[in-house]
């Protein structure tokens, strides 16, 4: 795996650890915005110079005045680029996470495909619920979208700040990954050893799902004493115990010896289980003696603060997050996550009396559905997606 090197701006973070304001980002510099200046306006008179000539009308040739709008054009993604058009890292890696980290080094992360970085699709509404979630709105500026291909890349800087284009020669992870296809595994298992890279640069992370909206800054509730801890698909109600079902969707993890050896032990524990996903994986090593004798504290997230479709958090007032987990196909994911939403915008537009008195829940699931079989360690009957 090659690890390409980027950040979308070269700016200077002013932190800022409260508030729900963006934080200050500095200009850049005068000589990188003169080049894009310039190349946009050679772009625009070469397009222009090229339509007079093709309708031979220099005749008519007239600017439009300011105050006219422009017609509606068709929205530009990056699946209409050539494969020529290819973007690249300007920046390491590790630039970019000292750019976004918080004062404890501590950054947000999330991965992007080209089939969830489509206008209108998971990667909006992810960013969306960061801007009407509660103290969310400035955790934006700690996150980095970690690009799988070159158009999910290229849409990634055109919405976000920091973005990071993780390039491998032998997998192509544009389309939409199948729950437990080979190109599913491999993007799960890429990520895992990416993570670990992450944490040996001393960085610690908020790993998220792309479907998982944040509705509520999340750190105030997490375990101060745990190495590594992560949400759930089912909740024990002890998140000390080991028979929690966890869901690799999220978590936070502190960088230390302890965590990267845990996540040296994952990642080559595929080797012992081949054909499962991560998950399946963790699920048979957070028993293991490993974990005991490298000093590794796991903690497991109450789905009350941290829920998901397999487990719906039932009070409004305490949910952080919710996953679009236990769900099958792009259509029902996103028809789910838009009813997340509108949900949670009706519980903002109440009084706080009715707030506290957690008249409303959530609406979902509706196209997803709960109800499909539960995997349980083997990977032909494992059908819940992530």
């Amino acid at each position: 795996m090659h690890l390409s090197r980027t950040r979308r701006f070269p700016s200077t973070v002013h932190r800022q650890t409260s508030g729900d304001s963006f934080l200050t980002m500095s200009p850049e510099p005068v000589s990188i915005h003169l080049r894009r200046t310039v190349s946009a306006a050679l772009l625009f008179f070469a397009v222009s110079l090229f339509c007079l000539i093709l309708f031979g009308d220099f005749d008519h040739f007239r600017f439009i005045p300011s105050s006219h709008p422009l017609p509606n054009l068709p929205a530009v993604f990056p699946s209409q680029l050539n494969d020529s058009d290819s973007a690249s890292n300007e920046y390491p890696l590790e630039e970019i996470l000292k750019e976004a980290a918080m004062e404890d080094k501590t950054v947000i992360l999330t991965t992007l495909n080209e089939a969830w970085a489509s206008p209108n699709s998971v990667i909006d509404l992810f960013l969306e619920s960061f801007r009407i979630g509660y103290r969310t709105r400035r955790l934006l500026n700690h996150l980095v979208i970690i690009a799988l291909d070159q158009r999910a890349f290229a849409r990634c800087q055109v919405i976000h700040t920091y973005c990071f284009l993780l390039v491998s020669e032998d997998s192509d992870f544009h389309e939409e990954a199948y729950f437990m296809t080979s190109r599913y595994l491999k993007m799960m298992w890429r990520r895992i050893d990416f993570l670990r890279s992450v944490l040996e640069m001393g960085y610690n992370f908020v790993f998220t799902d792309a479907d998982i909206m944040w509705f509520r800054d999340p750190f105030p509730r997490f375990h101060h004493d745990a190495d590594f801890q992560i949400a759930c698909d089912h909740f024990t109600g002890s998140s000390d115990d080991v028979e929690n079902r966890p869901n690799g969707g999220f978590n936070f993890v502190k960088s230390n010896n302890r965590s990267i050896e845990f996540y040296k032990f994952w990642y080559s524990s595929q080797e012992v289980y081949p054909g499962y996903h991560d998950q399946d994986v963790l699920n048979f090593i957070k028993v293991d003696p490993l974990i005991t004798d490298i000093g590794l504290k796991m903690r497991f997230l109450d789905t009350a603060n941290f829920g998901g479709l397999c487990e719906p958090s039932k009070d409004l007032n305490q949910v952080c997050t919710m996953h679009a987990n236990c769900c099958y196909g792009m259509d029902s994911k996103l028809h789910d996550l838009r009813i997340m939403l509108q949900d949670w915008k009706y519980y903002l537009t109440l009084p706080p009396k009715l707030k506290r008195l957690s008249v409303i829940s959530w609406r979902v699931p509706q196209e997803c559905s709960v109800d499909s079989p539960k995997r349980q360690g083997s990977p032909e009957t494992s059908i819940e997606e992530d």
